[in-house]
């Protein structure tokens, strides 16, 4: 029973993953967490200014499921899997955060200087959080799908496309992170 409560290994969660994605292709569904939005969108009314938000809304609603799934896991996760002997870091990569004035997580899954409520008393970091978030939804919707969309199910159905939006992805990243965040921080 203890193992219900700590983190998962890889091999397991990446089993329960590929799991779903065959029960997802038998009943000829496709993955992707953005694809949400567009629903939740069309169910506001968005079809009545764009044609991008007219389809059969009703064939998404399974979809919609993943972003309850999403939340409920994150909360299970966070409040009854968090074990802080399962966050280790690099002593190198401690120095370079705490360099750019980032505390280091002691034992939770991410550092409070980033992810905490205090970011939202700073004006800089509202503006990075609505900035970052329109990046992500011109992206994805130019990429034609998220990370998870493209990454887990593009990936594994062999598509050419997402295996190219993973590489864009994974550049991206790695310039976020080795030249624009030591910038912003």
């Amino acid at each position: 029973m203890d193992f219900l409560f700590h983190t998962w290994h890889w091999s397991i969660t990446g089993f329960l993953i590929a799991v779903i994605m065959l029960t997802l292709n038998y009943f000829g569904k496709v993955f992707g967490m953005s694809s949400n939005l567009r629903t939740l969108c069309t169910m506001a009314g968005a079809d009545k200014f764009a044609d991008f938000f007219r389809f059969d809304v009703k064939s998404q609603y399974w979809n919609l499921m993943v972003i309850f799934g999403a939340m409920l896991g994150g909360f299970v996760a966070v409040h009854f899997m968090s074990d802080p002997s399962n966050v280790s870091l690099n002593p190198q990569t401690l120095i370079q955060i705490q360099a750019m004035g980032i505390d280091a997580p002691n034992g939770k899954l991410l550092p409070d200087t980033i992810f905490g409520n205090t970011i939202f008393q700073s004006p800089k970091m509202i503006f990075l959080l609505l900035f970052g978030g329109i990046l992500i939804g011109f992206g994805s919707r130019y990429a034609g799908g998220c990370t998870s969309g493209h990454a887990i199910a593009g990936m594994s159905n062999l598509q050419r496309q997402s295996l190219k939006a993973v590489i864009g992805f994974f550049v991206g990243g790695l310039l976020m992170t080795h030249f624009i965040f030591p910038l912003i921080f």
